[in-house]
């Protein structure tokens, strides 16, 4: 039943048009800008409400990048993101503190994204204090008490730092920390590639677990594919900082039109190695997003490259029903 209302109630969340992302080079005595590094280079696409939107491809694609401009720790070049009924890339001051509490992040990293010097009952405690959640002491560790047993950890460990957990329950307080404000939106980036593969299914697992609790609505950022189909209702691809493919995981999966989403698929590990697997190998590097190849920029890796690869940026449209792809060539 679940899974049928995640599919049908097409209630848009969070609709990003044209975001764009460049960082400044700077060099020489007065570091004027000699060059910019195109991370994110006008990429749309829409998040439904209740369901996890899947970001996927290879590290330096701009998927982070794309992440945390959403989420407003990075400002954005140009664009658009609209999420409930306003622009979140040019809201400032008290309104986009008031953001926060309803879009909230999952840092890749556990070791690094919790303060080593708060105690865990404080980490949790700030965002709800910060946004006035809770009517006194006695509430606030209550909330904290609770959320920490929603991610399967014991409140009694409330009083203890960070070093003195593992890696898995690190992760676990800092999505503690992202729902003690009871938000719609939460940005999950890369929330289980630096755990051991053991605890990612549990984190996986999770996830999926409180979203069906509080309906929430992830966009769920990963380089690893096999994560990503476990996840996600919906995925986009990104190549070299453009949206390349977007579509539902089984068409996805069971027909990908674009041939780096082919090659991304057909490396993902399979459980028997008796059985045989046709695999796409890419050949080169990935270029510099400082300077990009002229028209499709997967034309010096693909393996069905033409001259109009080289000469003419392709369109990403509607291909067929929901499958959106950036490819002269895609069937």
């Amino acid at each position: 039943m679940v899974e049928t209302e995640k599919i049908t109630a097409r209630e848009e969340v969070l609709t990003v048009k044209n975001l764009v992302k460049h960082f400044p080079i700077r060099g020489g005595v007065f570091k004027t800008i000699v060059g910019w590094v195109q991370a994110v280079d006008d990429i749309s696409f829409h998040v439904y409400k209740g369901e996890t939107f899947g970001l996927v491809g290879e590290s330096g694609c701009g998927k982070t990048t794309a992440a945390m401009t959403l989420m407003r720790l990075y400002n954005p070049t140009s664009g658009s993101a609209f999420f409930g009924g306003r622009d979140i890339l040019s809201i400032r001051g008290s309104e986009l503190r008031g953001l926060k509490k309803n879009i909230q992040m999952i840092f890749q990293d556990p070791y690094s994204s919790l303060n080593p010097r708060m105690r865990v009952k404080n980490i949790i405690a700030e965002g709800i204090k910060t946004h006035h959640l809770a009517s006194g002491r006695q509430d606030l560790l209550d909330k904290v008490a609770d959320m920490m047993k929603k991610v399967g950890l014991s409140a009694d460990h409330m009083y203890r730092f960070p070093h003195e957990f593992s890696g898995g329950q690190r992760q676990r307080i800092g999505i503690a920390r992202a729902l003690a404000v009871e938000p719609q939106l939460i940005l999950c980036d890369e929330p289980v590639s630096a755990l051991d593969v053991s605890i990612q299914a549990q984190v996986v697992n999770l996830l999926k677990d409180l979203q069906n609790q509080f309906g929430l609505t992830y966009v769920f950022v990963a380089h690893d594919l096999a994560v990503i189909k476990h996840i996600s209702d919906r995925i986009g691809v990104m190549y070299l900082g453009k949206m390349v493919e977007m579509t539902d995981k089984r068409s996805l999966f069971n027909h990908p039109m674009h041939p780096y989403t082919r090659a991304l698929i057909s490396a993902i590990p399979i459980p028997n190695p008796e059985l045989k697997k046709n695999r796409t190998i890419l050949v080169g590097d990935v270029p510099s997003p400082i300077n990009p190849p002229s028209g499709c920029r997967f034309h010096t890796r693909c393996p069905i490259a033409q001259p109009i690869c080289k000469e003419q940026e392709p369109l990403f449209e509607e291909k067929s029903t929901g499958h959106f792809v950036a490819c002269h060539f895609a069937k």
